[in-house]
C-alpha cells in the first residue's frame, strides 16, 4: 500500500525529504534549550549579570534558530502534503477514466467520489503529520531521554517507566479504533449515494411529494456517520486524560524525588539547575508521546483511506487497448458472432445470448424491444464499453478487441439514453464532438440534428450557456444537441439508443431524412420504442429475453406477424384511439 502511495510523490519528493530534516534541526535545538538554561541558574549567584547575559544569548540564538528551523519544516510539509494529494488526486481520476462501464459497477459512482474527495483528504493530512509529527516525536523523545540520562540516571527512570504506560494506552485505543474507522468509510459512501441520487433526481423528488422520504434516508445514513464517530471519539477520549495523569504523575515524582536528592546529596548529585532541566525534558517526552497519539489516531483514520484508494489505483480495467493495436477502422460493418453477454463474471444468467447478426457498412438498423430486453447492452458491444462473454465482436472485419480503444470509439458515436450536457455554451458542448471544429460545421450538424432551429432563436445563440446537465433546455433540445455533437465525430457508425423519444414525429422524420441524405456510408443503428422511427430501416431487430427473435424489413415481419406485428397494431390502435 505505502509502495502504491509514494509514486505520487514524484516532483515532491524534494520537500518531503527536506521537512524531516528541518524537523530534526529544531529538536535537536529544543533539547539544548532547557541545559542551557541549567546552566544559567546553578551559575546565578546574585553576584553578576555576567551569567545571565551570556546564557541568555545562547538561549536567544537557539530559539530563534529552533523556531526558522520549524517555519521552514511547516512550509516544506504542507507543500508536499498539498502536492502529494494532487498528484494523489490526478492518478485516481487518471485511473478511473480508464474504467469500463463494468469497473464503474465495482465501485459504484458514490463510492468513487468519496475516495477522490475524503479518503484523500484523510491521507494527505496524515502524510503532513507522519513526515513533520512523526519524525519530531521519536527524535524528541530519543534526545530528551538521552540527555535526561546524562543529567541523571536515577531520575531518568521516572521518564523510562512511564513512557511504556503510555506505549500501551495508545496501541490499545489504536486497535479498538481502527475497526470503527473502517466502517465509516462504508457508511460515507452510502450517505454519498444518498446525497449525489438526491440532488440528481430533486425535480423527481418534488414532482411525487418526497421530500420527506429523503430526509429520511438522509438522516438515517447521516446518524449512522455519526453514531461510528461518536463511538470512536468516546474511545480516543481516554487519550488525553491518561496523558494529563501521566505527566503530573512524572512531574510530582520528579519534583519530590529530585528535591529529596538534592537535599540529602546537598547538590552533589543533582543540581537545582539540573532539576529544572529535568522537568522540561520530563515535559517535552510527554508532550512528544501526545503528538504521537494524535499521530496513531490520524493514521488509523488514513489507513483504511489508504487501502481503499490503493484499491482503486491498482484495479486493472477489465477494458484495455492491445498493444500495436489497429487504428484504422475500414468500414462501418458489424458482425456478431455467437456473442453472449453477462455483466458479471458470477452472474447465473447471461444478459445476451446467442446474438449472430450481419450489418453492412452503411445500413440503417432499427432495434425494438420491450424493457429489459437488452437493447442497450447489445448497442454498447459495439464502442467496447463492455467486453463480449463469449463470441466474437467485428466492427470493420476486425475484432473489436483488435483495435486501441480511441481509435475504435473515435469511429463509433453513442448517444444513450440519458443524455448529459455540461455546464459551458452550447459551441462547448457540441465541440466534445470535435474540439477543433468550425463555427460552420457546428451549424452543418445542427442542422442535420434539427437543432439550429431553436438555437437561433436563443438571444446569445450557439453562445448560451448551457447550465449543468442541460436543465436549462427541454429534454428534446437536448437529445438533439447531443445528436449534433456526436454527429461532430463523422463516425463510421452511429447508434442512438433511445435519444430520439423527446421529440415529436415530424422532428424524428426530419432527423431520419437528413441521416439518409447526408450520411449515407455511415452505418445508424436506432433503438427506438415508437415503431415510425425504425420502419424504415433497411433492418428491423426485435429483441426478447436477451435474444433477437425476430429480425427483417418491417415489411417482411408485419407479414410474419410476429412481436413487431403486434406492437404496430397497438401504437396504430392508440393512435387512432387519440386522434
Amino acid at each position: 500500500m505505502i509502495k502504491a502511495l509514494m509514486k505520487s510523490i514524484r516532483e515532491y519528493k524534494r520537500p518531503a525529504i527536506l521537512t524531516p530534516v528541518f524537523v530534526a534541526c529544531e529538536v535537536v535545538l529544543e533539547c539544548l534549550l532547557p541545559f542551557v538554561m541549567a546552566r544559567l541558574i546553578d551559575e546565578m549567584d546574585g553576584s553578576s549579570m555576567t551569567p545571565i547575559f551570556k546564557y541568555g544569548a545562547i538561549l536567544l540564538a537557539l530559539a530563534m534558530l529552533s523556531l526558522l528551523f520549524g517555519w521552514l519544516a511547516g512550509v516544506q510539509a504542507a507543500t508536499a502534503s498539498a502536492g502529494f494529494a494532487k498528484n494523489l488526486r490526478k492518478d485516481l481520476f487518471y485511473k478511473v477514466q480508464d474504467y469500463g462501464f463494468s469497473d464503474i459497477d465495482t465501485f459504484s459512482t458514490s463510492s468513487l467520489v468519496t475516495r477522490l474527495t475524503t479518503d484523500v483528504t484523510n491521507v494527505q493530512n496524515a502524510f503532513q503529520m507522519i513526515i513533520r509529527g512523526a519524525i519530531r516525536t521519536p527524535l524528541m523523545l530519543v534526545f530528551s531521554i538521552a540527555m535526561s540520562l546524562a543529567i541523571s540516571v536515577k531520575m531518568s527512570l521516572i521518564f523510562l517507566g512511564i513512557v511504556p504506560i503510555l506505549g500501551v494506552a495508545l496501541f490499545g485505543i489504536f486497535f479498538y479504533v481502527h475497526p470503527i474507522f473502517k466502517r465509516i468509510f462504508k457508511r460515507y459512501d452510502a450517505l454519498n449515494n444518498s446525497v449525489q441520487e438526491n440532488v440528481a433526481g430533486i425535480r423527481v423528488v418534488k414532482s411525487f411529494v418526497r421530500e420527506d422520504y429523503e430526509i429520511e434516508k438522509f438522516n438515517k445514513a447521516s446518524g449512522e456517520v455519526q453514531a461510528d464517530f461518536t463511538k470512536a471519539e468516546k474511545i480516543i477520549a481516554f487519550n488525553n486524560p491518561v496523558m494529563m495523569l501521566c505527566m503530573y504523575v512524572s512531574m510530582f515524582l520528579v519534583s519530590f524525588l529530585g528535591a529529596k536528592l538534592i537535599i540529602n546529596t546537598k547538590g552533589s548529585e543533582l543540581s537545582t539547575g539540573e532539576l529544572s532541566s529535568l522537568t522540561a525534558y520530563g515535559v517535552q517526552i510527554l508532550m512528544s508521546m501526545m503528538i504521537l497519539s494524535m499521530v496513531f489516531v490520524m493514521c488509523s483514520l488514513a489507513s483504511e483511506a489508504a487501502n481503499r484508494i490503493v484499491e482503486v489505483l491498482s484495479h486493472d480495467s477489465t477494458l484495455t487497448s492491445p498493444e500495436n493495436g489497429l487504428t484504422e477502422i475500414p468500414d462501418g460493418s458489424i458482425s456478431f458472432r455467437n456473442v453472449s453477454f453477462k455483466y458479471k463474471a458470477r452472474s447465473k444468467r447471461n444478459a445476451l445470448s446467442d446474438i449472430n447478426l450481419e450489418i453492412k457498412s452503411g445500413m440503417t438498423v432499427g432495434i425494438i424491444g420491450g424493457t429489459g430486453s437488452s437493447k442497450s447492452s447489445l448497442v454498447q458491444l459495439i464502442p467496447r464499453l463492455y467486453d463480449v462473454t463469449e463470441g466474437a465482436l467485428l466492427v470493420g472485419g476486425h475484432d473489436v478487441r483488435e483495435y486501441e480503444l480511441t481509435a475504435l470509439r473515435d469511429n463509433v458515436a453513442v448517444v444513450l439514453q440519458k443524455n448529459v450536457l455540461f455546464a459551458g455554451t452550447i459551441k462547448e458542448n457540441l465541440r466534445w464532438g470535435n474540439k477543433d471544429a468550425s463555427d460552420e460545421e457546428l451549424v452543418r450538424v445542427c442542422k442535420l440534428a434539427q437543432a439550429d432551429e431553436f438555437i437561433s432563436k436563443f438571444p446569445d445563440g450557439y453562445d448560451t450557456h448551457i447550465e449543468q446537465g442541460g436543465t436549462n433546455v427541454s429534454g428534446g433540445q437536448k437529445q438533439r444537441l447531443c445528436i449534433a455533437r456526436a454527429l461532430l465525430k463523422q463516425p463510421k457508425i452511429l447508434i442512438l439508443d433511445d435519444s430520439t423519444s423527446a421529440v415529436d414525429t415530424k422532428t424524428d422524420a426530419l432527423i431520419r431524412k437528413a441521416f439518409a441524405e447526408e450520411i449515407p456510408d455511415t452505418t445508424k443503428i436506432i433503438i427506438a420504442q415508437r415503431l415510425s422511427s425504425v420502419e424504415d430501416a433497411d433492418l428491423i431487430l426485435v429483441l426478447d429475453g436477451g435474444k433477437i427473435v425476430e429480425q427483417g424489413t418491417h415489411e417482411t415481419l408485419m407479414t410474419h406477424g410476429g412481436i413487431y406485428r403486434e406492437i404496430y397494431d397497438s401504437q396504430t390502435k392508440s393512435r387512432e384511439v387519440a386522434s
